[in-house]
């Protein structure tokens, strides 16, 4: 069974990942000259509007009889997995010497993906769509008209597997050492007591093969998300309906605030997933997913160290809000937590033994000055 070459796939993205896409705010304006730029190999319809009128579509290709749903910026401050799309959809325009890869998937897969589902979140920059609802939240109510756009893609197509793309903030960490938990992936569980049905355990297989690959790009920063089950989520509910749903979580690497890594991280997960799905030799056990180490809450963007605050010895930990202004994000330091954080990493550590709070309110004063 032919495998990626992660090597000869990162000198391909090198030089042919979308470059005009790097930003982290991406709404629907921006990608529309990607969109009527597509090779022919794409089709490409509009399948309707959002609340606030702007076009949602859809991309199509591939002829296989295993048909394969994707969709990005569910929430639309969640950008990454957008761009990812589009370096996929770059590579199969042109895959160089990976033509192998791109016609064994062409030829077993149908792939109908969603690259903005939520637009108007998008422009806005928002989690909730313009009704302030959480699409990931609606799957039952349908309340949204984003919400009925997908689940009519999903009765019509009837697919195997569906790929739901999300950003997971900073705070995401894994042991040992609290590292960042630069991707997390999750097969969502179908009912409370998380039941291992054999839909579930193929969508375990086909994450456990995406780790084996990322492994070797970011070893020991990918974790699990936590699959308790909740009721009104669209993936357990998808799940549940029998589509085999991988969530993938496109996290933070130190320092990559544009999320660079995790982009290419994305692109590789979308790319081994589909090759696995193609191959159809579910030789891999289920069981390694439970291997992979479970995100916790222990990463932050800086933490002083050592300050007084109300005479007792605390730490600061902040964590930046992501601020659209202008077009342009701004990231906003604001205060998570004070205490013992001794047990937690950051991508960056201040000294603060010189510093003496009378309380919160002084220490949020001199967050904002210190680093705005």
């Amino acid at each position: 069974m032919e495998k990626i070459d992660i090597e000869k796939v990162g000198n391909w993205y090198d030089l042919n990942h979308e470059k005009n896409l790097n930003q982290r705010y991406l709404n629907l304006d921006q990608i529309k000259p990607f969109l009527k730029g597509l090779d022919k190999l794409f089709e490409i319809k509009k399948i309707g509007e959002s609340y606030e009128g702007r076009d949602i579509n859809q991309i199509v290709f591939g002829t296989g009889k295993t048909h394969v749903v994707l969709w990005t910026q569910m929430h639309g401050n969640e950008s990454t997995g957008t761009r990812a799309l589009f370096d996929l959809i770059n590579f199969f325009t042109d895959p160089g010497d990976h033509r192998w890869l791109t016609e064994l998937i062409l030829k077993e897969c149908s792939i109908y993906c969603i690259p903005m589902l939520n637009p108007d979140g998008a422009e806005a920059y928002t989690r909730v769509n313009a009704q302030y609802i959480d699409l990931n939240r609606d799957v039952l109510n349908k309340k949204a008209l984003e919400s009925n756009l997908l689940q009519e893609v999903l009765y019509k197509v009837n697919p195997k597997y569906c790929f739901n793309l999300h950003d997971q903030r900073t705070i995401f960490s894994l042991s040992p050492g609290n590292k960042t938990a630069t991707m997390s992936f999750l097969a969502p569980s179908i009912d409370q007591e998380r039941t291992l049905t054999e839909g579930r355990k193929e969508t375990m297989r086909v994450i456990v093969s995406i780790n084996e690959l990322l492994q070797q790009l970011i070893p020991g920063r990918v974790g699990r998300y936590t699959d308790e089950f909740y009721p009104t989520a669209t993936g357990d509910n998808f799940q549940k309906m029998g589509h085999n749903t991988i969530l993938i979580e496109s996290g933070h690497s130190k320092g990559d605030y544009k999320r660079k890594e995790s982009r290419y991280a994305t692109f590789l997960a979308l790319l081994e997933g589909l090759r696995y799905i193609a191959q159809k030799k579910p030789e891999t056990d289920h069981n390694k997913y439970f291997d992979i180490p479970s995100n916790e809450k222990k990463y932050l963007d800086i933490i002083v160290k050592n300050t007084l605050v109300g005479g007792k010895k605390s730490d600061i930990g902040i964590l930046y809000l992501e601020i659209l202004k202008d077009g342009l994000i701004n990231f906003d330091p604001s205060i998570d937590q004070i205490g013992d954080l001794s047990g937690f990493n950051a991508d960056k550590f201040i000294e603060g033994a010189s510093l003496d709070f009378v309380n919160e309110n002084d220490v949020e004063k001199w967050v904002k000055n210190r680093f705005n």
